[in-house]
């Protein structure tokens, strides 16, 4: 179809996520709204600031735009960011599940109703062979993709937040992300 795979690379970064992003968009045609989370929030982000015209709107929802920094001061203050920095750094370090799961407990400070079922079939998935090594190297963002996210316009957005959420608001709390989505979707879709 056009976009490649990082399979067997050292890291997946922001950008081979934006670059498949785009692939995608051509080959339906785009252009397209692009809504993604975690590492593709960051990823949309990078596919409008290289081809505006094959990007007509973006939603990140909880974006690594920029390479994260560890808040010395959060540490110490703040026990649940204690308990998800301490547990992602373990989760890299150690390239462990175990972690991972543990992290994603802090993660959902609410659970859906269908937790348990979703980190079931989760665990199974990343215990599949090389499913978790190839999900470690999404941790491995570069800071080259900053200079492609600092190259966007100012003031082009809105920040909304959901109350009590936590990394996935989405799955916490679809009623209300779903209330701040469609409206952006509706005003920005191209015929």
């Amino acid at each position: 179809m056009g976009w490649k795979s990082v399979t067997g690379t050292d890291a997946i970064t922001r950008t081979d996520v934006a670059g498949d992003l785009l692939a995608l968009i051509r080959h339906f045609g785009g252009p397209a709204i692009i809504v993604g989370h975690s590492i593709s929030g960051g990823a949309a982000t990078i596919a409008a600031a290289k081809e505006p015209e094959l990007v007509s709107g973006i939603v990140e929802i909880n974006p690594f735009t920029k390479t994260q920094k560890i808040s010395l001061g959060g540490l110490m203050r703040i026990r649940r960011y204690r308990r998800g920095v301490t547990r992602l750094a373990g989760t890299q370090i150690f390239r462990s599940l175990r972690l991972w799961m543990r992290y994603l407990d802090v993660a959902y400070p609410t659970k859906p109703a269908d937790y348990a079922d979703y980190m079931a079939a989760l665990a199974a998935k990343l215990r599949e062979p090389g499913r978790m090594a190839e999900f470690m190297k999404t941790g491995k963002s570069t800071p080259a993709d900053d200079a492609i996210v600092a190259a966007m316009p100012a003031g082009l957005g809105r920040v909304a937040t959901v109350e009590g959420a936590g990394h996935y608001p989405h799955a916490q709390c679809p009623d209300e992300v779903a209330a701040l989505v469609i409206p952006f979707l509706k005003e920005h879709a191209r015929a």
